[in-house]
């Protein structure tokens, strides 16, 4: 499948689903821009589209825990990505291994 074939919404943006590539762990949910993707590819570590800051970022830059891709695979409508990586440290701002702790009660 192509960058082409894919369905960014009205802000040019697609969710990104990152996952642990060993063991499937859900690390984080972020969005990717078609330059974003671009850089990943061509990189081979992430990047995404800050909405908070507007600009782009490469996951791991700041503190080292550069997530290493392995695989990028798009949903069956083919406007959701799921961004398999090798990701050494901590996926979360606030110093957890995924996004994904807070448990609902």
């Amino acid at each position: 499948m192509t960058i082409d074939a894919l369905t960014f919404d009205d802000r040019g943006l697609i969710p990104a689903v990152v996952q642990q590539y060993d063991t499937g762990e859900v690390l984080m949910v972020a969005w990717m821009s078609a330059e974003s993707l671009r850089l990943t590819r061509e990189t081979g570590t992430t990047w995404f589209w800050s909405r908070s800051r507007q600009k782009l970022w490469n996951k791991g830059a700041t503190s080292g825990n550069m997530q290493q891709v392995r695989e990028i695979l798009a949903d069956c409508d083919a406007d959701t990505l799921l961004v398999k990586v090798d990701s050494p440290g901590p996926a979360c701002h606030t110093g957890a291994r995924s996004c994904f702790f807070n448990e609902l009660d």
